[in-house]
C-alpha cells in the first residue's frame, strides 16, 4: 500500500529500509534520506514512524538479545546502533 503519495513509497519500500540499512532508520526523517528523498506535505509521517516501529520489534523478537538492535532498543540506545549485520545470520539459521 502506498503510505507517502508525495514520494509513492509504500510499506514494503519503508519495511525494505529499515530491514537493509545499515544505518538503521528510527525516524521518518531518517528514512527518507535512506530513500534519498524528502517529506513534502509530512502527512504520512505517523504512517511511516508506525512501521518503523513495528519492523524493529519484529527484528528485535526475531532476534531476542541476539543483534545490536535488539541490545540497543533494550537499553534505550538505539543511536548506537549503526548495522544489521547480525540479522542477516539470524534470519538465514
Amino acid at each position: 500500500m502506498i503510505v507517502c503519495s508525495c514520494n509513492v513509497l509504500t510499506d514494503h519500500d519503508v519495511r525494505n529500509a529499515v530491514s537493509g540499512s545499515e544505518g538503521l532508520p528510527r525516524s521518518p526523517k531518517q528514512l527518507y534520506g535512506c530513500l534519498g528523498c524528502s517529506a513534502e506535505c509530512g502527512r504520512c509521517a505517523r504512517t511511516i514512524k508506525t512501521i518503523i516501529d513495528e519492523a524493529l520489534g519484529a527484528c528485535a523478537k526475531a532476534c531476542c538479545a541476539g543483534c545490536p538492535h535488539s541490545q540497543a532498543h533494550a537499553h534505550g540506545h538505539p543511536e548506537h546502533v549503526h548495522h544489521l549485520g547480525d540479522l542477516a545470520h539470524v534470519a538465514a539459521a
